[in-house]
């Protein structure tokens, strides 16, 4: 793969240009990258179901506030966690530092039950049906077109309280690392 560069990790930030409805004000966090593809989960769409319902065909869980997340649009059905536990699974790589993704039935009951048993357990996870993929070439064209702004991914941001403040977050953290000349005060007499 010389030359090419892996965008897993990175943000992907809906930019104005991008007119597809599944990803209008989306943050995508990249989780795989290669010249064949990439794949990604979109981290601020909460959806109205429950993690206990999405997963009661599974594990008899408790009723919690939880909810499972749209990841995109792609194996609707498909369910991905994120989790900041380095121990449930010695396969799982970090995606950013402090955030991994499982994948087997035994990582998401683990992570599940921890969270609802210890209240006081400083696990956080999210629960994702569906994912964003891209085919050959797909995202690398998306990006040139100006569809996708991107920025480094953080723990912080994927698990913020507040789905609906990662779109701001992100874009934010773009508009950081390439303003060029500083903020204006509001108050030119405070410059």
């Amino acid at each position: 793969m010389s030359g090419f560069d892996s965008l897993r990790g990175q943000f992907l930030i809906a930019g104005q240009r991008l007119r597809d409805e599944n990803f209008y004000r989306t943050v995508v966090l990249m989780v795989e990258h290669s010249s064949e593809g990439a794949m990604g989960l979109v981290i601020n769409r909460p959806s109205g179901i429950s993690v206990s319902s999405a997963l009661s065909e599974h594990f008899q869980l408790p009723e919690t506030s939880d909810v499972v997340y749209v990841g995109g649009p792609v194996e609707p059905s498909a369910l991905f966690i994120l989790h900041n536990t380095p121990s449930l699974d010695e396969t799982e790589a970090e995606i950013v530092p402090g955030l991994y993704v499982g994948s087997s039935a035994r990582v998401f009951e683990t992570v599940v039950r921890t969270s609802v048993e210890e209240e006081d357990s400083e696990l956080k996870f999210r629960i994702y049906s569906g994912c964003a993929g891209w085919s050959a070439g797909q995202l690398e064209q998306e990006l040139a077109n100006g569809d996708w702004l991107q920025c480094p991914a953080s723990c912080d941001i994927v698990l913020h309280e507040d789905p609906y403040h990662c779109w701001d977050a992100a874009l934010q953290q773009v508009r950081d690392r390439f303003t060029v000349l500083p903020r204006s005060p509001v108050n030119p007499e405070l410059n």
